[in-house]
């Protein structure tokens, strides 16, 4: 992270002073495979550290949970208990993942420890100016603290729900559709099945949905421009396939259409600081030059234009393309 986005994160908030714990969490020493409570296999691993070590984390984590929850350290935790740890040995940031519960009500809560890198937050940042979702991180040093984003996993709910004979299919069809819209404008890449999630939310006559994305590494980095289209991901092969059978063309172009004015609503009510964000991210390099080139080319071929050609870095890439898109 350069000192331009360390300066950005610091006037909005996102700099706090919390315990810069990713370098010890890594230091764990003993891992057994974790299961989801359906005994189904995850990527996950528990990690186990000595007595003492692992009082010292406790006290951390309690700190910087309390710091995310109510924005500040409260005085009195004894009742809040950090009872797993879970080690992700994926992606850029190998997250370590907290549980922590309430012995008042045995309620738990998550949140996750992770490698900052200035694509990802870019992510993050983009997310929370121009999708319809809140975004609770903190940045401590290198370490990224990311709140737990709910909800049913794209791989889960096409395995689980897709089939269900009560599924309202055109609604989760639309959610689908304008999600794919939403990641497109902005290039957030990579959403396949296991990178998103789904919000189920019961409403007076029917079910509502929102697809919300879990993973932003792949924030205006890779080349390649179709890894900026869900659709095109094979794991989000039967959810797209659904959508093209109970959507016709206009209802797609009318949900489309509906995505860019709202993400042009907020791109206005928030344009001081996307301006700012876009700004700095124009400056650096966050991806590889021909990176760059790459989706500059396939940007044009998309369109139809020559708007990206003359772009040097893909923060220049994002900025038009958002302003093309929504007319920002």
């Amino acid at each position: 992270m350069s000192t331009s986005l360390r300066q950005y994160l610091y006037h909005f908030d996102r700099l706090r002073d919390i315990p810069n714990l990713y370098s010890e969490l890594i230091r764990f020493t003993g891992a057994i495979p974790y299961e989801a409570p359906c005994s189904r296999e995850t990527l996950w691993m528990t990690v186990m550290y000595p007595p003492d070590v692992f009082e010292e984390l406790r006290n951390g984590l309690i700190s910087i949970y309390s710091e995310l929850k109510i924005g500040r350290d409260a005085e009195e935790h004894d009742h809040l208990r950090v009872d797993r740890i879970d080690f992700g040995d994926f992606g850029n940031s190998k997250p370590f993942r907290i549980r922590v519960t309430n012995l008042f009500n045995d309620n738990s809560d998550y949140f996750y420890v992770k490698q900052a890198d200035a694509s990802r937050i870019y992510g993050l940042e983009l997310e929370h100016i121009l999708s319809p979702n809140r975004i609770n991180y903190m940045i401590s040093g290198n370490t990224l603290i990311e709140e737990h984003i709910a909800g049913v996993p794209g791989d889960a709910f096409m395995r689980d729900y897709l089939k269900n004979p009560d599924l309202n299919k055109v609604r989760i069809a639309k959610e689908f559709t304008k999600f794919t819209e939403r990641s497109f404008i902005r290039l957030l890449g990579d959403m396949r099945s296991v990178n998103y999630v789904v919000e189920i939310t019961p409403d007076f006559e029917e079910v509502q949905y929102r697809v919300r994305p879990i993973d932003f590494d792949q924030q205006s980095y890779e080349g390649n421009g179709n890894i900026y289209l869900a659709f095109r991901f094979n794991s989000n092969r039967p959810i797209t396939r659904l959508a093209f059978q109970v959507l016709n063309r206009k209802s797609i172009d009318q949900y489309v259409n509906e995505e860019h004015a709202q993400m042009a609503r907020r791109a206005k009510v928030e344009s001081t600081r996307l301006r700012a964000l876009l700004g700095i991210m124009r400056r650096e390099q966050i991806a590889p030059a021909e990176h760059v080139r790459q989706l500059a080319l396939d940007l044009d071929r998309m369109h139809g234009t020559k708007d990206f050609t003359d772009c040097t870095s893909m923060g220049e890439l994002t900025a038009e393309h958002i302003s093309l898109m929504l007319g920002v």
